[in-house]
């Protein structure tokens, strides 16, 4: 009757092995940032308005939703995204209930064997070396693998962060450049009112600027909340792993123990223990195939959008791009305050500063004009011999400063301009230059330049660590739910061996 006891554990070791390996097969291999059939995508799908991201990746069938097949592309927000997802851990989960419902049954056997047909303990006995042999290898085992989780997951947990810090990197200082662009258009609508410029230079500046610090909270919010859903998931993961290593660690040292020992109430409560640790570590092992899969699908999800980017994706949920249209008004008002401010500039050097009849004992050559970007229809202009550009206008126009005398502000010896309209001249050189210089990075928001960049940084740089790292998790848990499956079974095929009986009896 034991040796029955003993081959069903056997058995149900090695079905719950080939389950364990047979759901391997659902982390997809990748080379470099594409799987197989993203040109056939590339080429079809994305085409469309409506982009569904890693369509092939994620086409899986769903064994919550009568086997059918998704076809939605990657969407986390989309329940039945996760629970095609979650289907490619079911194998995993039927190993959890397999092992918890039949080990269970040869517990029970085993210790009815154990009450009901006592052993004999006379005469001499061989030792059970086979199975001490393989209580201590997979006593090693259980270290090993142990070590392999912790390494591993301390490798996922640093590259998470690392991820998570280079969005929040990214999202800082597009929400600087955004406040930065607010401030210039605060300092145009400042010189325009001080300078009595023309209407249109404050007109829509109000409203455009509340545009884009709408743009800059809702980015900031959305990314950092995200930030911290993943910094909770992964102190969960941490900690599972944590106690999961050590109790397995423990179990299988103590068992190792117990059972050459003879402890037989402490090694019955330590199998009883390890059967339902082992049960855990299986659904756990599930949660990183979820995991891994979520993982990779996101990593081509990002990779596609990258190469195809379009205005609203499921993306957004993670990286938000700023709305097309604050962006273009952003731009275009931007490109008009330009054109304003040095228009401005430019009808006071030329009818005031470069007039002579106008007094203030102005003497000495004209001052030149600062080169205007952009025609009146905004369309790009190239500067013309004498201009000066933003860059120099500033350190040219101080050879054109000259010195006053008195209170009158008048000049008193050669120059143009005297040191107050000097800072006046370079305050507005200043403020367009600013608002100029934004242009660039506004065209980006239009495209999602930032977003993409993100994305294919993290694709290349962070992917291939974070699947290699809940992969050999995966394998850490394999290694250390399979070895102590198979202490569990040592540990009462050798306890129950006639020449432990016999020896421990004559001990005591």
């Amino acid at each position: 009757m034991l040796h029955l006891t003993s081959n069903s554990s056997f058995l149900i070791f090695f079905f719950s092995l080939f389950l364990f390996l047979y759901s391997f097969h659902s982390f997809p291999i990748r080379d470099g940032v594409k799987v197989d059939g993203d040109e056939q995508l590339n080429q079809g799908v994305m085409q469309n308005s409506t982009l569904k991201l890693a369509q092939i990746q994620t086409s899986r069938n769903d064994f919550f939703n009568h086997f059918e097949v998704y076809t939605g592309g990657w969407n986390i927000s989309n329940s039945d995204y996760i629970t095609s997802v979650l289907s490619t851990a079911v194998p995993i989960f039927a190993v959890a209930a397999i092992w918890l419902v039949l080990f269970g049954l040869v517990l029970q056997i085993t210790c009815c064997c154990y009450c009901c047909f006592p052993k004999q303990s006379d005469g001499y006995y061989q030792p059970d070396c086979i199975s001490l042999i393989f209580l201590i290898l997979c006593t090693i085992t259980v270290i090993c693998g142990c070590v392999v989780l912790y390494s591993n997951e301390q490798e996922f947990q640093e590259t998470t962060s690392d991820i998570i810090d280079y969005i929040l990197s990214q999202v800082e200082l597009t929400v600087e450049n955004l406040k930065n662009v607010s401030n210039s258009f605060d300092s145009a609508k400042t010189i325009a009112h001080e300078l009595n410029l023309p209407p249109d230079a404050e007109m829509g500046i109000d409203s455009v600027k509340k545009k884009i610090l709408d743009a800059a909270i809702n980015l900031s919010d959305k990314s950092h909340d995200n930030s911290e859903i993943l910094y909770r998931v992964l102190d969960g993961v941490k900690l599972s792993l944590v106690l999961v290593g050590s109790t397995m660690i423990v179990v299988s040292v103590i068992g190792l123990f117990t059972s050459v020992l003879g402890l037989k109430c402490i090694l019955y409560s330590l199998v009883v223990a390890g059967w339902i640790i082992v049960g855990g570590t299986f659904i756990l092992s599930g949660g990183f195939v979820f995991l891994h899969n979520v993982i990779d699908d996101t990593c081509v999800a990002m990779n596609e959008w990258s190469e195809n980017p379009t205005s609203h994706t499921a993306l957004d949920e993670i990286l938000p791009c700023v709305e097309n249209q604050t962006s273009l008004e952003t731009f275009l008002k931007s490109k008009s305050e330009t054109y304003i401010l040095v228009n401005s500039v430019n009808g006071l050097i030329s009818k005031v500063l470069n007039d002579n009849t106008f007094p203030n004992n102005k003497s000495g050559p004209l001052l030149p004009l600062l080169c205007n970007p952009f025609n009146s229809d905004l369309t790009v202009r190239q500067c013309v011999i004498g201009e000066v550009g933003f860059e120099n206008a500033i350190e040219v126009w101080k050879n054109y400063t000259c010195q006053v005398s008195g209170s009158d502000n008048h000049c008193s010896t050669t120059g143009r301009i005297t040191p107050f309209i000097y800072n006046q001249l370079t305050t507005m050189v200043n403020v367009t230059y600013s608002l100029y210089h934004y242009g660039p990075f506004l065209v980006d928001l239009m495209d999602c330049t930032f977003v993409r960049k993100t994305f294919k940084d993290i694709n290349n740089d962070y992917c291939p660590s974070l699947e290699k790292c809940t992969k050999w998790i995966y394998w850490g848990l394999f290694m250390v739910s399979g070895a102590v499956m198979l202490s569990l079974i040592f540990w009462i095929s050798y306890e129950r061996h006639p020449y432990h009986n016999h020896y421990y009896r004559r001990q005591f």
